[in-house]
C-alpha cells in the first residue's frame, strides 16, 4: 500500500504584515484596558494650608508657574493626566513632589526650602521632562537669576554650584 500524501491548502503563513497587525491589535487591547486601573484619576487638589511669606508677589507668580504643579496643593491638572499611562506617572511625580516640598503646606516640619534655589541654578529644577509639555516653566537667564534671588530671599539658603561643603 502507498503512503498517501494529504495536500494541505489552508496552511496561513505568518508574514511580517500580518505579525505587526496583531502586535498593534494587542497594543491597542492593552491601551484600552489600562484605563480601567483607577490609579492616577483623582486630580482633587488638597486645601491650602499656609504659605511661606514671599519675598514679593513675583516670587510666589514665578514659583506657581514654573514649580508650583509638583510642589503645591493648586496643580493644574492637564487633559493627558486622565490618559493612563501618563495619568500614572504624573500623579507619581505630584505626590513625590509634594511630600519632598511643598508650598501649600508651609509649617510642616519635613518642608524645608532652604535647598529650592540651589536646585534651579543647577538645572535640576524643574526635571527637564517637564519643560516639553510646559513651556511656562522655562525661565529666561534674567527671570531665573532674579527667580533664584526670590528664593533665597524667601526660604533661605543659597545658591551655588555642586562643590562639596
Amino acid at each position: 500500500m502507498a503512503a498517501r500524501t494529504i495536500p494541505v491548502t489552508n496552511v496561513r503563513r505568518w508574514s511580517p504584515r500580518r505579525v505587526g497587525a496583531w502586535a498593534l491589535g494587542a497594543l491597542l487591547v492593552a491601551f484600552v484596558a489600562i484605563q480601567f486601573v483607577p490609579y492616577g484619576r483623582d486630580h482633587t487638589n488638597p486645601p491650602v494650608l499656609a504659605e511661606p511669606a514671599w519675598d514679593s508677589p513675583q516670587t510666589r507668580a514665578v514659583f506657581l508657574r514654573a514649580c508650583g504643579d509638583c510642589h503645591s496643593n493648586q496643580t493644574v491638572w492637564p487633559w493627558y493626566s486622565s490618559i493612563a499611562p501618563a495619568s500614572w506617572l504624573i500623579s507619581r511625580d505630584v505626590q513625590a513632589g509634594r511630600a519632598e516640598f511643598n508650598v501649600s503646606e508651609w509649617g510642616r516640619p519635613d518642608n524645608e526650602g532652604d535647598d529650592a534655589a540651589k536646585l534651579v541654578q543647577n538645572g535640576e529644577m524643574p526635571p527637564w521632562f517637564y519643560l516639553p509639555l510646559h513651556p511656562e516653566a522655562r525661565l529666561s537667564p534674567a527671570e531665573q537669576q532674579q527667580f533664584i534671588a526670590g528664593l533665597i530671599a524667601t526660604f533661605g539658603g543659597e545658591a551655588g554650584g555642586d562643590e562639596e561643603e
